[in-house]
């Protein structure tokens, strides 16, 4: 089996069944009342994003464990509140029971089982360099900079 190499977020499987999930939201919320704007549509709409957008931060985030695991740790609490909300839809009967056992649901926790347990158990194999590798290319680099700025008859 061949895989494909992950240079950005988006070629991250976790994000892609993320924003898919939060397309379908966005395409399901469109039928909530009007009454709902507000409340349940914009906060369905709004926590379903914010696991692709934490989890795009998480990405751009990988030179550091901590910052790393904290994004993810964030992507992970917002399916959980996007979850509590379709929850909320179908007690409300915007969305049918059945919804429960519709593809969402499962995306939804998919996105955490991939992003929360996966990545989180083996950070390292995930982040680009670790924080003293990062410190000592800073160093060089300043080594560098500094060192090219001296005029050659003064060294």
């Amino acid at each position: 089996m061949s895989q494909k190499l992950i240079q950005n977020h988006e070629d991250w499987e976790v994000y892609q069944i993320a924003f898919e999930a939060a397309m379908q939201i966005f395409e399901l919320s469109k039928k909530f009342p009007i009454e709902e704007r507000y409340s349940l549509t914009d906060q369905i709409r709004r926590s379903s994003r914010s696991v692709c957008a934490n989890l795009a931060e998480a990405w751009r985030k990988r030179l550091y464990k901590a910052a790393f695991v904290a994004k993810l740790n964030d992507s992970a609490a917002e399916a959980a509140e996007t979850q509590t909300w379709l929850k909320f839809a179908v007690q409300c009967n915007y969305l049918h029971p059945s919804f429960t056992s519709s593809p969402l649901p499962p995306a939804i926790a998919h996105t955490h089982e991939l992003g929360h347990r996966r990545v989180q158990q083996t950070p390292s194999l995930w982040l680009i360099a670790t924080q003293r590798s990062a410190a000592n290319l800073f160093q060089q680099w300043q080594h560098r900079f500094f060192d090219s700025r001296i005029p050659p008859h003064a060294a």
